[in-house]
Order: C-alpha cells, then structure tokens, then sequence
C-alpha cells in the first residue's frame, strides 16, 4: 500500500458502505478532502489533494465520484475517478461487487504522461469474520502497461482487532511487480489504528516515483489513526516510509469525510 490521496479514500471506505447509521433514510452522501505531502530522494519532494463525492443510494449501494491531483519532483499528473459498490448476500455469506476507473495525464518532465487505471474487485464475507477478496487491475500509466490481480484474506479476531495479508503479482505487460504486504487494524471506543508493510518487486511508477526503471525491491510500512468528531467529521492521518532500492520516500496524508445532511440513531 502507498498513500495517496488515491488510496487514503479507499482507506475511509470509498468502497464501503456509509458507516454511519441513518434512521429512516435510504440515501446518504459524504464529501472526502485528501492532502498530503511527500520527500522523495534526490529530489524537492512533492504534494497532492483529492475531491471525492460519495453517495449511498442505499445501505447497499454506493456509488463515488472524484479528482485528484499530484506532484513529485519534475513529474505532475491529473486525473479524475468513478466508482461503485453493491452489496448482496447469497447462501452463507455476503458479497461486495466493486468497481473503479481513473483516467487523467500530466507531464515527467518534457514528457507528457497519460494516467489510466483500471479495477474490478469481489470481496466475499463469511461468518462475519473472513473476508476474500479478488481484484483485477489494469495499469497503463506513462511507459509501464499490464495487469496486476491481487488477492487479500482478512480475519477479524475480536470486534476490536483485525489482519489482513494481500499478494499482488502483474501478468503480462511490464509492470515487473510482485508484492506480500500484511496490514493490522484495531478499532477502539474512539480512536482508531492501522499499520502494515509490504515487501517485494515494484514498478516505481505504479508507487507514483517518477522514475522509469522497472523491478527494484520495494521496502515499506506506514502506520495511521483515524477519529470522528461531533459524528460527522472523520478524520485520518497516515505516516508513509518507503525504500526502494535506496530511493527513498516519506509522505505524511491528513484526510477529512464530512457527513452531510442529518444524522439520527445512537452514537
């Protein structure tokens, strides 16, 4: 995992439903505000910022609209993002069928970049503690093309602490990437933690490097923790270290998920 504001959206459920309960209503919608900034080896570092707009049709449905914008070192890029989630239960367990595209371009330097990525995930829910998840993932950015399916197991111990360990390995194309990465969550009366590290072969570009040589060997861990106050603000910070092959980068996230319109039901 590496946080940008791309991914800190998915982090506060972009592809879940809304997590606050709302009596006697079938829609919700939720405003998500991203910054961050980064250091980067060699280079003046870079910052960023998202928009994203999510809405529940109902508890079940969400669908989410948004754009996002980066910098690191010469190399800038836009792009805006669509997408979905439907929750149903079949037999014994309960499925998510989720979905997301970005599309958007920039520039390395004198190069200009197309930015273009796709992804279809299934997640099954057994026992209400083990989730399964499959996802397909298409990557044409810059120089770098082809698939990167991931699968992730997730177990939830106790109501409070949580595991998930994920594998991510590309399929044709040139994205040269194969990564294990092992995250933990707890969930506490008000606060909440995460942390994890992943480890492997990595695409620089597919970790929004700027650099174009495929293949190092990717060391990274972050650590973050997320509060609601007054019920309808969430707030994330995250911490993001990352060495690959001794190019270095650390990048700080401070995320905002404003719930709109009213709120009933207990705290």
């Amino acid at each position: 995992m590496t946080v940008t504001g791309r991914t800190m959206t998915a982090i506060l459920g972009v592809l879940a439903p809304c997590a606050v309960a709302l009596a006697g209503s079938t829609s919700s919608d939720r405003i998500s505000l991203t910054g961050n900034g980064s250091t980067l080896t060699g280079t003046n570092g870079g910052e960023g910022g998202s928009f994203d707009w999510l809405h529940n049709f109902d508890a079940d449905t969400l669908l989410t609209l948004g754009a996002e914008h980066q910098r690191l070192g010469v190399a800038h890029w836009t792009f805006g993002s669509v997408s979905g989630a439907m929750n149903s239960e079949l037999g014994d367990g309960r499925y998510t069928f989720s979905g997301e595209a970005h599309e958007g371009a920039g520039q390395d330097g004198p190069h200009s970049l197309q930015y273009r990525i796709e992804a279809l995930q299934v997640t099954g829910t057994y026992f209400h503690r083990l989730s399964v998840q499959l996802e397909a993932r298409r990557i044409d950015v810059e120089t770098l093309h082809g698939n990167l399916p991931k699968v992730t197991l997730t177990y939830l111990w106790t109501p409070h602490w949580a595991t998930s360990l994920a594998r991510s390995d590309s399929a044709g194309g040139n994205l040269g990437t194969v990564l294990t990465s092992l995250r933990i969550d707890h969930y506490g009366k008000s606060v909440n933690l995460l942390a994890g590290a992943s480890y492997g072969r990595a695409s620089p570009i597919i970790i929004a490097l700027g650099i174009v040589s495929p293949g190092h060997i990717l060391r990274e861990g972050y650590f973050g923790a997320s509060r609601t106050f007054a019920r309808r603000t969430d707030v994330t910070l995250t911490g993001d270290y990352l060495n690959l092959s001794g190019s270095k980068r650390a990048t700080l996230t401070l995320s905002f998920m404003f719930h709109l319109g009213s709120l009933e039901g207990p705290h």
